[in-house]
C-alpha cells in the first residue's frame, strides 16, 4: 500500500487532482465506436463472456449477485474477476490502458465521478434510467451514475467494548485509547466518506471540511486511534474493536462474525452522519465491451438492479431519493429506520477529494 504522502504525489502528478492534465471531457466516438448510440442488445452476451473490473468486488454491496442477475438476463457468462483498487487508482488505470484496455467498470466514491469525467476516461453516455437521478448524482456529459449509499457508522465488538460510543464526540473518551480504526482518507474512499461525515456532524459541510480535520487531529492526539489495520480480523480479535465504517459493511461483518459467536453492534452516530453515495464508472477506451457496459449502466438503476444492492444492507440511491419502494423482504439486513434520523443528504459529488488528501496530510498526519 502506498504511503499517504506518496499517494498524494502520485495523484497530483497523474493529473487526477487540481488542474487535471487529462482530456477535459468525454467524446462521443472512440476508435469508431459511437458511445452516444443505444446499446446493441444482440452483442451483450458475447461482450459479457468475461468481466474484468477494478474496485468492484463481488462482496461489495452485493455486486456479485447484481452482475449475475444482469448477465442471466442477457445470456452472458460474465466470468467476473475483480482487482481491488481505490477510486483514484481506478481512474489512473483506465487512463494508462488507453492503447490496450482491460478494465471494464469500477465502483467509485461519487466525489471521484467528476474527476473521472474531467480526466476523460469515461464515455459520453448516460443511460435512460439516469433520468431518475438528481443532477449531482450523475455525470454532466456521461460515464458515471450514482448507485447506492452507505452511511458512516461505528462497528463495535461489544465483547471487547462494554460501553460503545454513540456519538463522534464519544470517540474522544479516554476509555477508548488505542481501540479505534478507520481507513486512511489519503488512500481510501471509505476513509474519505468518514471525513465528510465527521465534518457534517461537527458543523461543516461540502465547502467546509475543516471541522473534520480538527476532530481527527484531536482523536489522533488522544491516542485513541489504533495502529492496527481496519479489518474484520482486527475487529474480531479486539485489536481495533471500534471501527468507523459504512453501515452495510458493518451489517455484513455482524452476520459473518455472529456465526462465530462474535457480537457486533452497528451504530449510526446520533450527532450526525451522511448518505455517502457510490457510483458506477465505465471505461471509455474499452469499446469492445461498449454495448455490455451501456446496458449495465442502465441495469444498475432499474428496480431489479437497485433492489439487488438493497439486499446487502446498502440503500439504493433511488430509495434515498424517494423514487423506489423497497419491499420488506429486501430490507431484512437493514438497520431500524429510526437509527437514520440524524443522517443528512449532501451534494456529495461536489466535494473536492484533493482537499481531503492534502488536508489530512497537513492537519492530521503531520
Amino acid at each position: 500500500m502506498r504511503t499517504p504522502r506518496r499517494l498524494a504525489t502520485v495523484l497530483v502528478s497523474a493529473g487526477l487532482l487540481g488542474g487535471l492534465a487529462g482530456c477535459g471531457g468525454s467524446e462521443g466516438t472512440v476508435d469508431g465506436y459511437d458511445w452516444k448510440a443505444a446499446p446493441d442488445a444482440s452483442k451483450i452476451a458475447a461482450q459479457g463472456k468475461d468481466l474484468p473490473t477494478y474496485g468492484l468486488a463481488p462482496d461489495w454491496a452485493n455486486y456479485g449477485e447484481v452482475v449475475k442477475a444482469f448477465c442471466a438476463k442477457h445470456g452472458g457468462t460474465c466470468a467476473h474477476k475483480d482487482t481491488d483498487m481505490s477510486s483514484a487508482d481506478e481512474i489512473q488505470k483506465f487512463d494508462a490502458e488507453q492503447k490496450n484496455p482491460v478494465g471494464t467498470a469500477s465502483d467509485i466514491g461519487l466525489m471521484w465521478g467528476p474527476v473521472a469525467e474531467r480526466k476523460g476516461v469515461v464515455p459520453a453516455y448516460l443511460p435512460p434510467s439516469a433520468g431518475k437521478l438528481k443532477d449531482w448524482q450523475k455525470a454532466k456529459e456521461g460515464g458515471w451514475v450514482a448507485t447506492f449509499v452507505g452511511t458512516p457508522s461505528f462497528v463495535v465488538n461489544t465483547a471487547k467494548v462494554k460501553n460503545p460510543p454513540r456519538t463522534w464526540q464519544d470517540l474522544l473518551k479516554p476509555e477508548y485509547k488505542g481501540q479505534i480504526a478507520t481507513k486512511n482518507p489519503a488512500s481510501s474512499g471509505t476513509g474519505q466518506a468518514m471525513v465528510v461525515a465527521a465534518a457534517v456532524a461537527n458543523g461543516g459541510g461540502v465547502g467546509n471540511l475543516g471541522p473534520a480535520f480538527e476532530f481527527f487531529a484531536k482523536l489522533k492526539k488522544s491516542g485513541n486511534l489504533s495502529d492496527a489495520k481496519m479489518s474484520e480480523e482486527t475487529l474480531e480479535k479486539g485489536e481495533a474493536p471500534i471501527q468507523v465504517n459504512y453501515d452495510f459493511n458493518g451489517i455484513a461483518q455482524k452476520k459473518e462474525l455472529g456465526a462465530k459467536g462474535v457480537r457486533l453492534e452497528v451504530i449510526i452516530p446520533s450527532d450526525g452522519s451522511i448518505w455517502a453515495p457510490s457510483g458506477l464508472i465505465v471505461n471509455r477506451y474499452n469499446t469492445a465491451k461498449g454495448d455490455f457496459l451501456k446496458a449495465f449502466m442502465e441495469y444498475v438503476l432499474t428496480d431489479e438492479g437497485q433492489l439487488g444492492f438493497a439486499a446487502s444492507g446498502a440503500r439504493p440511491i433511488r430509495a434515498v431519493n424517494g423514487d423506489l419502494q423497497v419491499p420488506a423482504g429486501k430490507r431484512e439486513n437493514w438497520l431500524p429506520e429510526k437509527d437514520y434520523a440524524p443522517v443528512k443528504e449532501i451534494e456529495y459529488s461536489k466535494i473536492d477529494p484533493e482537499e481531503i488528501v492534502t488536508q489530512w496530510e497537513s492537519k492530521v498526519v503531520a
